[in-house]
């Protein structure tokens, strides 16, 4: 049984005009509020005009919007960040959380007003909204190369934020080369690399973006330990001689016949032993929450390719063992995201 308390009528309003309160959160971004409310706190409302060059119905609407969802405070006539807003900043996850703002506002947002049609049709009707002919919206990036860097950007930090739990809750010690698949632009591999001398890391990757990959590989001066293999995923085998796959943000994309096939091409490229382990966001076997899990979910429904959703442990489970995988077990994450790790063995 849930949990959850019973919503009240106030309750609706921030579900209801839930387009307009992220705008909010956009603006105050993207105009710089927060950042200027970090470096000169306490600002009176004719400051926050000047400083941002807004007219004074502008400055109004955004300071209207941003203190009623509690992103600022009007203390005694003058404004600062919330408290929450001022703990990102003290905690370096600012741009961080600002990349991920940029992702739902430039990429996410206009592709979710497809979200019914999606969920009639079942698929992702929201694709249309993204230029180009690529199958799915990877494979559009390419023809986009504004929406291109939004996304890898905002996949670094996604990574970034939730990295740390992968590295404490997975034992790479005894792994001699990690298989990263669809790694994106090599964060996966880099933190790995950084944190275990020891270790190799192929990424695989779509041609698009396989350059995009090695240049970040460069730049971190670990290439001469991870590797790049450009290839389809669905229509290509998976190269041989790792002992350890990683999935990492990368089963929530596909549907589950698509994942089950992943699976099994990562079992048949395992020696005996070998393990397989799955970083993502899960939500609840109980299909209640987390709240973010389920939200994230609209935009897995509506733009990235043919399926995809924020899954269940359960899921993940029945998956690996159709896949061939004989054992694996959970790994719950402590963190205000809803990730969490399987890890299964050969």
């Amino acid at each position: 049984m849930s949990a959850h308390a019973d919503l009240t009528l106030d309750d609706l309003t921030p579900i209801l005009f839930g387009h307009a309160a992220f705008q909010c959160l956009n603006a105050g971004c993207e105009l710089g509020l927060f950042p200027l409310l970090q470096r000169e706190p306490h600002l009176s409302r004719e400051e926050v005009r000047d400083r941002l060059g807004l007219a004074d119905r502008a400055v109004d609407i955004l300071l209207l919007g941003t203190t009623s969802l509690r992103l600022t405070r009007r203390v005694d006539g003058r404004y600062r960040n919330a408290p929450v807003i001022d703990q990102l900043f003290r905690d370096g996850q600012w741009e961080i959380f600002a990349n991920v703002v940029a992702f739902e506002a430039h990429i996410v947002y206009e592709g979710q007003a497809d979200f019914v049609a999606s969920l009639r049709d079942n698929t992702n009707v929201g694709l249309r909204r993204i230029r180009g002919t690529g199958r799915d919206l990877y494979h559009r990036f390419a023809e986009n190369p504004h929406l291109e860097r939004v996304f890898y950007r905002y996949m670094r930090s996604w990574s970034e934020l939730a990295n740390p739990a992968l590295l404490k809750e997975v034992d790479f010690g005894g792994v001699k080369k990690v298989l990263d698949v669809g790694g994106g632009d090599g964060v996966n591999a880099i933190a790995l690399a950084q944190a275990h001398p020891h270790l190799e890391v192929t990424v695989l990757e779509i041609p698009a973006t396989g350059p995009i990959t090695r240049r970040r590989v460069a730049d971190s001066g670990l290439s001469e330990r991870i590797t790049v293999h450009e290839c389809d995923m669905f229509r290509d085998p998976f190269p041989t001689g790792a002992d350890c796959v990683l999935f990492s943000h990368q089963l929530v994309i596909w549907d589950p016949e698509r994942n089950v096939e992943l699976l099994r091409r990562a079992h048949a490229a395992l020696p005996p032993g070998g393990q397989v382990v799955i970083f993502s966001s899960i939500s609840d076997d109980d299909g209640d929450g987390p709240l973010m899990a389920a939200l994230d979910s609209v935009y897995f429904a509506a733009l990235p390719a043919e399926g995809g959703m924020i899954y269940a442990w359960r899921q993940y489970e029945e998956w690996l063992r159709a896949a061939g995988f004989a054992r694996s077990r959970r790994v719950p994450c402590a963190s205000w995201t809803p990730h969490g790790i399987l890890v299964a063995t050969r």
